[in-house]
């Protein structure tokens, strides 16, 4: 705590108890010097009364003076060492917010440099130096500055905190461990900090692959975000395009209409121009008669009105105007006529919109087998696992979980958790069946409820003609012929499960907004035989694309 002037004189200022300059010095009767703090304290707390330079006894502790020679010498130490400080400390930093400031410093309170374990006190350059140079202070154990120094004393001993209870995962002193904590295992503070900060190195590893992990999962969104935007815009171009073609059909067959109809009311008022041509021609004709017959009636020349009464008497010749009628084109039927053109020509252009849309779903087509071991024991199985129907005997099979012991179904092998794919079954001659998918995590015995609140997604057909789907409740589907080949396409991400009838390329129904949670199977219902009138089997086949 000196500046370099003083450090030849420095250790006659020492207390060697707190082992800092002397705070109201005090001389004992054997003639050292302490603090008056530090040994009325020692004496405190050690009895009998002993000096703890030369050991020498006290009985009765002796009554303490102040050594006014050695506080005189100690304010002039302090007095030169605090100037030799504040000329310096223009030169060391100030202790900004967030740092250590130094503990000795009075008024403006400098950074501190280190922090002495052993005196509990934060110093700064001018205040380290003792430590630096005095051979006993030397010994005290300096770290980088820190505050709140008392934390690391043990508040019970008032010692350092150099042990490590590994029982109780604690900081503790040299005696806490012989008499708290005398059966727990202990290691220095410094070998517990080494590993602690070996797992702290590991724990960072493990932090910074969990930011890297959540950054790509951050670009994979992202990603994703962009391609469903590209996907999006794609669609709604198609639309855009589909929809325009829809309008242009449209508004085409309206012109049409009303060019049609436009034609036929020229057509009537151009017969009705002639006819009103005619009959002007013919009243004009007439008009010219009757003025020759009112000037002859008017003539007192006799022989003039024989001579010309023949040829005036008569009238000019004239059409028989009584039958005819300008008669108004029929209109009727011919805006129904339009509509059903329009209605084959919007047929057409639907046609061609599900054949490619049936084409792209097949790309995502997959090899489908039937699984023997989910079978219900009336089902017939094909060697091939590609053909399924009802028998009349119930086969001695081994009654697994998987197994359906009530519901005549069985599941496809094969099952999906992600994406997309599609298969094709023949349901061609049956009066009756079942097709789509099932969560792997479904009932199969007992009574079954075939709809999506159970884990189905499927379509009937019920007594020869009628389709529907088991939505609860069931809702009827308008199918223009009977189906023989369904195809059935799902998109797991997009909860989508589409069926779609093969041959007229046309889409039948679809479930939108699914949540698939589980492992999706194909599932099949063939349907009782029904006396043998619905005894073909339901076909997996190969996809020829449409």
């Amino acid at each position: 705590m000196a500046a370099a002037n003083c450090l030849l004189h420095e250790d006659q200022f020492l207390c060697s108890i707190c082992l800092d300059v002397f705070t109201d010095p005090v001389s004992t009767p054997c003639g050292h010097n302490f603090c008056n703090h530090c040994i009325t304290q020692h004496w405190d707390m050690n009895v009998p009364s002993q000096c703890p330079l030369c050991k020498k006894v006290f009985h009765i502790k002796p009554e303490l003076r102040v050594n006014t020679f050695i506080s005189e010498m100690v304010a002039q130490f302090r007095q030169e060492a605090q100037q030799e400080a504040s000329s310096s400390s223009s030169e060391q930093q100030v202790s900004k917010p967030g740092e250590v400031p130094c503990d000795v410093c009075t008024g403006t309170k400098l950074k501190a440099l280190k922090s002495c374990l052993v005196c509990l006190t934060s110093y700064c350059e001018t205040h380290l130096e003792p430590h630096l140079t005095n051979s006993r202070l030397k010994r005290h154990q300096l770290m980088d500055p820190v505050d709140n120094m008392e934390d690391r004393m043990c508040r019970k001993h008032n010692k350092p905190l150099d042990l490590f209870c590994k029982t109780d995962q604690t900081c503790v002193c040299v005696l806490c461990s012989v008499l708290d904590h005398k059966t727990h295992e202990f290691v220095p503070v410094k070998e517990e900090y080494e590993g602690k900060k070996a797992e702290l190195g590991k724990t960072e590893a493990e932090i910074q692959q969990m930011i890297q992990e959540r950054r790509l999962k951050i670009q994979e969104i992202k990603q994703s975000v962009d391609f469903s935007k590209e996907k999006a815009e794609s669609k709604i171009a198609e639309g855009v395009r589909v929809f325009t073609a829809l309008m242009e059909s449209v508004q085409r067959s309206l012109n049409k209409l009303i060019e049609e109809m436009e034609e036929k009311q020229k057509s009537t008022e151009k017969q009705a121009e002639g006819f009103i041509t005619e009959l002007e021609q013919e009243i004009w004709e007439l008009k010219k008669r009757s003025s020759e017959v009112e000037q002859l009636s008017l003539s007192e020349d006799h022989l003039h009105l024989l001579q010309n009464f023949t040829s005036l008497k008569a009238a000019p010749p004239t059409k028989d105007w009584t039958e005819v009628r300008v008669r108004p084109p029929s209109y009727e039927g011919t805006v129904v006529k339009a509509v059903a053109q329009l209605e084959e020509t919007l047929s057409q252009d639907m046609k061609k919109l599900f054949e490619a849309e049936l084409k792209r779903v097949q790309q995502y087509a997959v090899d489908v087998t039937l699984d023997p071991h989910t079978a219900h024991p009336k089902l017939i199985l094909s060697d091939d696992g590609k053909q399924v129907n009802h028998g009349d005997v119930k086969k001695k099979l081994p009654d697994n979980s998987q197994r359906f012991d009530t519901g005549l179904c069985v599941l496809g092998k094969q099952s999906f958790s992600s994406g997309r794919f599609y298969f094709e079954v023949q349901v061609k001659r049956k009066t009756a069946w079942t097709l789509g998918v099932a969560r792997e995590s479904i009932n199969r015995k007992g009574h079954i409820t075939l709809s999506p609140a159970d884990g189905y997604w499927t379509i009937w057909l019920r007594n020869r003609n009628k389709y529907k789907v088991p939505a609860g409740p069931d809702v009827y589907l308008h199918v223009r012929w009977r189906l023989e080949n369904v195809g059935v396409f799902v998109d797991y991400e997009e909860g989508l499960v589409s069926f779609y009838d093969v041959d007229a390329a046309a889409l039948i129904c679809s479930f939108t907004g699914c949540s698939f949670s589980d492992r999706l199977h194909m599932c099949f219902d063939p349907c009782p035989n029904d006396g043998g009138k619905n005894s073909a089997p339901l076909i997996i086949t190969p996809i020829k694309c449409t």
